[in-house]
């Protein structure tokens, strides 16, 4: 073989070799991050689409205590519902189309149709979503109202918030219990299991301190033995704890527990507030300093706010807010702000009824701006994702 030749073949073989590479080079890899509470789903095609996982609450007709969990992949809708007070899901799946019809079809453990729901899908200019309609039985014209408010529950790593409950009726003693509170599951996380523990624990503390007001005096139980009838023993007695979501991400979960009793004899219920915030990238309940610079003067700022935005409600004809009650209750002490919660976009304050105003006037709620605490609010604190 000449030399002319194997130039020629040396040639060809070079550009097979660079061809052959060249098919052999993958592309570089695209890096999708799905949002907080969304999922990434891989078919067989290889193209990722997003599955958003939404919790509501709401109600059916008169049973207000329904959550529902949803999770959309384009316009498929799956997921459950329970109600706090029985615990048991109902599996659900549908539909939800470009207009925002949706239709929801409920199946019991069994996989039998049990309702559906037909309403639509409507969110706000903040991305939050509301579910209404009408929940009908299988072959039913009977149309029952449905309503569902999204809740801002966050979690990125599968936890869930899950209710438990403490239920109890004493018929000597006349009275019931009815406490709901949430629970985190699908976490290991030790510091989501204290929140549990936390949680549980004030719960507990609840029915152990209404059951000691209702443990017989000495006094009655001489009268009870002489046959006497107390006014407090004609009716009974409860005390019933619901809760809301307020806040749950990843690193942070604030609850407003409603506490509401009523003690036979007297004139009227009484309800009051609690709040937990929890974090839970440290594992500990916050107290309302830990979100401030260390000598910033956030609570004169907080109050100025509120006593500002409540002397508003003394205006007209209904008011029932008197500037006096109002500057005494929500006054720049720690005392008149036990009921805080984080919120993304403020710091939530709750007045229990009685303090800014009369009992007939309820609680009155406070949401302060970030914006107006900014400057105060530490860098690296748990409120300054909020706050940027």
């Amino acid at each position: 073989m000449n030399s002319q030749k194997q130039i020629v073949i040396g040639a060809l073989l070079v550009a097979v070799a660079v061809t052959g590479c060249r098919k052999a080079a993958a592309p570089p890899p695209t890096t999708v991050t799905a949002p907080s509470g969304q999922e990434l789903q891989h078919p067989q095609s290889g193209a990722a689409t997003v599955v958003e996982t939404r919790f509501f609450t709401g109600s059916i007709g008169s049973a207000l205590d329904l959550q529902m969990k949803l999770m959309r992949e384009g316009d498929k809708l799956s997921g459950s519902y329970f109600y706090q007070k029985v615990g048991a899901k109902i599996d659900l799946r549908g539909t939800v189309d470009q207009n925002g019809n949706v239709t929801l079809e409920e199946f019991d453990s069994a996989g039998k149709q049990t309702g559906v729901f037909k309403g639509t899908w409507k969110p706000n200019a903040e991305g939050v979503v509301e579910i209404s309609g009408d929940w009908t039985k299988p072959n039913s014209d009977k149309k029952t109202a449905f309503s569902l408010h999204q809740q801002p529950i966050e979690f990125s790593n599968g936890a869930e918030v899950v209710s438990k409950q403490i239920k109890e009726k004493n018929k000597k003693l006349k009275y019931e219990i009815d406490v709901v509170y949430p629970q985190l599951a699908g976490s290991t996380d030790a510091n989501y299991q204290k929140f549990n523990s936390t949680v549980r624990a004030l719960m507990t503390k609840n029915v152990a301190d209404f059951k000691k007001e209702m443990t017989p005096s000495a006094e009655d139980e001489s009268a009870a033995a002489e046959g006497e009838t107390t006014p407090d023993e004609t009716n009974g007695s409860d005390v019933t704890v619901s809760y809301e979501v307020v806040l749950a991400k990843d690193d942070l979960i604030a609850i407003e527990f409603t506490v509401s009793s009523y003690y036979a004899g007297a004139a009227h219920p009484n309800s009051y507030l609690e709040v937990v915030n929890f974090d839970l990238k440290n594992g500990k309940q916050l107290k309302l300093a830990e979100l401030f610079n260390p000598g910033a003067k956030y609570l004169q700022a907080i109050a100025a706010y509120c006593i500002q935005e409540l002397k508003k409600q003394t205006k007209g004809a209904d008011a029932m807010l008197d500037e006096e009650w109002i500057k005494k209750g929500a006054a720049p002490e720690l005392t008149n702000y036990d009921n805080w919660s984080l919120r993304k976009n403020g710091l939530g304050i709750t007045f229990d009824s009685y303090q800014v105003g009369p009992y007939a006037a309820g609680p009155q709620n406070v949401l302060v701006p970030y914006s107006g605490l900014k400057d105060m609010i530490k860098p690296d604190g748990p409120a300054a994702q909020f706050a940027r």
